[in-house]
């Protein structure tokens, strides 16, 4: 499944003013709560912050992908941010993080979760991609991440 089809356009937070990991989760997740019917913001934030205490979820290059399961979805929920001025966010190459895809998936979802995780790393592993994203106007973004997977 395509990274297009699992992010609702409304779940884009084009100006992330988060300057540590708590307020960038916290920020991304009221975005996602927004756009998406019956969701918990509270129980989304206590999945992603035990998430990170086994260790960040910023893979580096200056990307994070905070990802949790929730038992009560029926579907995975993606939102997208981004921080032209970087978040501390404890990445494993100890650089800020400007791209942040959020991930909230079933319980249950495996296969999916873990195929949705690869597929963005795969997009975000290309600089040209990043640069893009850092530097394009956020009315733009949706349709960036749209043309760079088709690209891929």
């Amino acid at each position: 499944m395509k990274i297009a089809e699992l992010l609702n356009p409304k779940a884009i937070a084009g100006e992330l003013r988060a300057s540590g990991k708590g307020e960038a989760l916290g920020e991304l997740t009221d975005v996602l709560v927004s756009a998406s019917d019956n969701l918990d913001a509270e129980e989304v934030l206590r999945v992603l912050h035990e998430r990170e205490a086994l260790g960040s979820t910023g893979i580096g290059e200056g990307v994070a992908i905070p990802h949790g399961k929730l038992a009560r979805l029926d579907r995975l929920l993606l939102a997208f941010g981004r921080s032209r001025q970087g978040v501390d966010f404890d990445s494993m190459d100890g650089r800020q993080a400007h791209l942040f895809f959020l991930l909230v998936a079933p319980e249950e979802s495996v296969g999916v979760h873990l195929k949705t995780l690869a597929r963005i790393s795969k997009l975000l592993k290309n600089p040209s991609v990043r640069r893009r994203l850092i530097e394009a106007p956020s009315e733009q973004l949706y349709d960036i991440i749209v043309e760079e997977e088709d690209r891929m």
